[in-house]
């Protein structure tokens, strides 16, 4: 039987696919893949197949109709729009085919992709857009309409529009349908050039925009199709490896959103080399997503564990066939442990999967599948082989194995900086190592657990929301003088946003609701608002007593609404 770390020297080895070596990248000492391809182009270019590659709904592309549309769009970009290697070209809308061709033609000729939350309100659009310095903006009718009319600078194509088109936007398809067969325009791209900028909330202000290289983001591909060849080894089987005969096609429905990692690389980017189809859904519904696997004989689908869990109850009610499925991974947020025996118990054939990763690490830190997980449903899995995972204490130190302490990370898929922050990105490294804000510890086999933060953030199902942001939304009301926001448990998203206000006596919730909706996304908006009768109790340095109210909270919470639905929740301690 060939044992984890016998795999792992097979398959690193010289001369194979696999092959790994070290490098000095940037002033880095990092392990790199000696094989992996020059930039995400060359990934397209290389699986430009006529198999079938995209869906939604009646329409069908196969990779090399999708490479095709892209090279369109890429002229557009480069002669009808002037941008050049470096640009910054935003994405702002639904799961639809021309966001991936988008994104396709944007890396492809060097400028980076913007892929903006579409979930954002007017104010945090325009941050994004004007904070990356965007030079176009795709975007659908959702967003057009959420976009003020006086953004300097930024040319417009629209994608799906219903409504007449405001002055100066152009149409996509105008563009694409005026022109016939041309290639994507050349470039020269380098594999430590910038491709993405993804904006990850933190715990305090704007959104910070994460900047990842080809390298970065290639890195994070190959190492899941490397863990995924230790396992087959491991289990006896010959690996599966890029390139080879595509005997059943595999086949991955998108159900999140492609502005996030677990949508852009999980689903998305990690399936050219595997010539896997992709299903994409307008919106998320439990009953769809299971017709579509049956329909399509799906075999994987990536999502939170929200998510995951209206699967797990559609597929009990053996509706509709799931036998397709394969793999049920996830991410964004952790599954509770009796999710993960669900999994395994409730469809035929499908087991599962999870692992740890962030926006900055481009989706990987840690991975775990199969009976691993079963027999360890608390753990994020263990670490892959361009990265290195340590814990330390509040002083710095290494921790030793089963000791509690900040999750270090460091390797060739972690990001290289914040957009235009070099302070933030200063204060988020230790060296080279990036501190990620969780407290997790690692046990004797090397598999990391996640079992708290640092930061100040909630996580509903999958997006990470500031506390800090919310607060600041709240306080731009008139009528609110302090606010404080935490996270509540909820058995569904994992966690919801709670919100404790002190006000005038004119303040009313129902107003204040609705006053938020012009500041935050929607899944931003506090479920639970509860009001306080007097100012909100502090620490001995004068710090709001954050601990203090959302434990009066969460008591309040669960005895005026124990079904979870707060809102109409009255004051709490501190008042």
């Amino acid at each position: 039987m060939t044992t984890r770390q016998q795999a792992i020297t097979a398959l690193t080895g010289p001369g194979q696919t696999y092959e790994l070596v070290d490098e000095q990248v940037q002033g880095r000492t990092l392990r790199v893949f000696r094989r992996a391809p020059g930039s995400l182009r060359a990934v397209f270019e290389a699986t430009a197949s006529d198999l079938p590659f995209l869906t939604y709904q009646e329409e069908h592309l196969s990779f090399a109709q999708a490479w095709a549309a892209a090279s369109r769009i890429g002229h557009v970009l480069v002669h009808d729009c002037g941008v050049v290697k470096g640009d910054r070209v935003a994405i702002s809308m639904r799961n639809y085919p021309e966001w991936v061709l988008a994104f396709t033609a944007i890396t492809s000729i060097g400028a980076v992709a913007v892929a903006m939350n579409a979930h954002w309100q007017t104010e945090e659009m325009v941050y994004g857009l004007t904070h990356s310095g965007a030079r176009v903006l795709f975007a659908d009718q959702e967003r057009l309409s959420r976009l003020p009319a006086d953004l300097a600078g930024l040319q417009v194509l629209a994608v799906r529009p219903t409504l007449a088109l405001a002055h100066g936007v152009r149409l996509l398809k105008t563009l694409t349908d005026a022109l016939g067969a041309v290639a994507m325009p050349p470039v020269e791209i380098a594999q430590d050039d910038a491709a993405t900028i993804l904006y990850t909330s933190g715990s305090t202000g704007h959104p910070k925009g994460v900047v990842s290289s080809h390298r970065n983001i290639l890195a994070a591909l190959l190492s899941w199709e490397l863990d995924r060849a230790i396992g087959e080894t491991v289990a006896g089987i010959v690996p599966t490896l890029p390139g080879g005969p595509v005997l059943e096609q595999p086949g991955t429905l998108l159900a999140v959103p492609l502005f996030h990692v677990t949508g852009l690389h999980a689903s998305y980017l990690s399936g050219y080399r595997y010539q896997r189809r992709m299903v994409c859904m307008y919106r998320w519904d439990p009953q769809a997503a299971a017709a579509l696997i049956e329909a399509e004989r799906l075999t994987s689908m990536v999502a939170p564990a929200a998510m995951s869990g209206d699967l797990v109850r559609v597929a009990q009610s053996h509706q509709h066939d799931l036998s397709s499925l394969l793999l049920l991974g996830g991410g964004g947020a952790p599954r509770a442990p009796e999710q993960v025996g669900q999994i395994a118990a409730s469809f035929p054939n499908a087991m599962p999967g999870t692992g740890w990763g962030m926006t900055e690490t481009n989706a990987i830190g840690a991975g775990i599948s199969g009976q691993d997980y079963l027999d360890r449903p608390a753990s994020s899995g263990r670490c892959p082989q361009v990265l290195q995972l340590k814990i330390i204490d509040e002083a710095g130190d290494e921790l030793p194995t089963g000791q509690r302490g900040e999750l270090l990370v460091r390797g060739t898929s972690v990001f290289s900086g914040y957009w235009n922050l070099p302070e933030v990105t200063a204060q988020s490294f230790v060296g080279d190592w990036f501190r990620t804000g969780d407290v997790a510890y690692l046990d004797e086999e090397g598999f990391v657990f996640i079992v708290d933060r640092i930061k100040d953030l909630i996580i509903r199902g999958g997006e990470n929301i500031g506390c800090g942001h919310v607060e600041a939304a709240l306080q731009l009301h008139p009528e609110v003088h302090e606010a404080a926001v935490y996270a509540v448990p909820d058995e569904r998203m994992g966690e919801e946003v709670g919100a404790t206000v002190y006000g005038s006596d004119a303040l009313d919730l129902a107003a204040l609701r609705e006053f938020l909706t012009a500041h935050l996304a929607r899944f931003e908006i506090p479920r639970h608002i509860l009001l306080s009768a007097g100012p909100l109790p502090r620490t001995g340095s004068g710090k709001i007593f954050k601990r203090e109210i959302k434990l009066a909270a969460l008591a309040e919470i669960h005895r005026a609404t124990p079904t979870g639905d707060a809102a109409r929740a009255g004051a709490v301690a501190g008042s």
